[in-house]
């Protein structure tokens, strides 16, 4: 039989991608509730027991209550808000984390599904704390610009709909002033930090894609290594990986701008080292789909390695 997945919150933005990505395809079954029973807490409860694997694309509450109503062991889950992303018991949806990390997930029940700054950030900082360049307490700082659509069906309304009171033009603008970003303690978790990082994310004015930022200071990292010397640390760590690409220092040096929009509508990541060997500085970069690897596409990746799948199936 066909595994069935059922969306809970298939009407927001991530849970229409979500469906977009899996609706075509001949090797699952898709359930959806009933319009009219959509307030129906009976119903919801069935549905997300029945399902082989349930998505939560809701707020977080909503996800902690939808948890809480599932009773079926074999009931797997991704859970696509922040509610669960450092709680005990749930396993982090990158993939790419680390070695071995795949086979967490292929044996896990509980998924939490990463924010797409948080993975953007931790791909370019985990794999230099495990090799011992990056120090746990090195003071880190996280620039990031998504699109509109990163903040749902609000921002969306609020960048394109006229009659929206909120509707503005502004063409870009920081953001998450308080330095209280609901990704922080996944980033701190996951790319293993012991000091609390600092994250400065930003919007611009377009809909979807998004470049990451780490700068390091060369000098104060364990053993003063060079641009090379990161970027064959990054090169070793996402070796083979389908979906995380690190563009060669000879490529990077070709470049005079970056765009964000680059890798819409696909699951992919690039990651780019910058720098200047002389000044002793490095500018590390994620780019990558807020609404692709930063979401509904990891989360199909994800469900494809827990059903035993090839993880590129269904990805564009």
């Amino acid at each position: 039989m066909k595994p069935t997945i059922f969306i809970d919150g298939e009407a927001g933005t991530t849970g229409l991608q979500l469906r977009q990505r899996l609706e075509g395809r001949a090797d699952l079954m898709l359930v959806s509730i009933n319009p009219a029973k959509r307030k129906d807490q009976a119903e919801r409860a069935r549905l997300l027991n029945d399902a082989d694997v349930v998505f939560l694309c809701l707020p977080d509450d909503a996800a902690r209550e939808a948890v809480a109503l599932i009773t079926n062991p074999k009931a797997k889950v991704i859970d696509a808000s922040t509610a669960h992303r450092v709680a005990d018991g749930w396993v982090f949806g990158f993939p790419e984390l680390a070695s071995g990390h795949r086979d967490k997930i292929a044996a896990a029940k509980r998924i939490s599904n990463p924010g797409c700054y948080s993975t953007g950030s931790i791909a370019l900082i985990r794999p230099l704390v495990d090799a011992g360049l990056l120090s746990p307490s090195y003071p880190i700082s996280i620039n990031g610009v998504s699109g509109y659509s990163g903040g749902g069906k609000a921002m969306i309304s609020e960048f394109e709909n006229e009659s929206d009171p909120t509707y503005t033009q502004v063409p870009y603008r920081i953001y998450a002033l308080e330095m209280q970003h609901k990704h922080v303690p996944e980033i701190q978790k996951y790319a293993k930090l012991s000091l609390r990082p600092i994250f400065t994310p930003a919007v611009g004015r377009y809909a979807q894609g998004m470049l990451v930022e780490v700068p390091l200071h060369l000098s104060l990292l364990i053993g003063g290594p060079s641009l090379s010397d990161v970027h064959g640390v990054l090169t070793k760590a996402y070796a083979g990986a389908h979906y995380v690409t690190v563009v060669t220092l000879e490529q990077s040096k070709t470049l005079k701008i970056l765009a964000p929009e680059q890798l819409n509508n696909t699951n992919h990541m690039r990651l780019y080292v910058f720098g200047s060997e002389s000044g002793q500085q490095a500018r590390l970069v994620a780019q990558f789909d807020n609404l692709g690897k930063g979401a509904s596409g990891q989360s199909v990746q994800c469900l494809n390695i827990m059903l035993g799948l090839p993880e590129t199936t269904g990805l564009p």
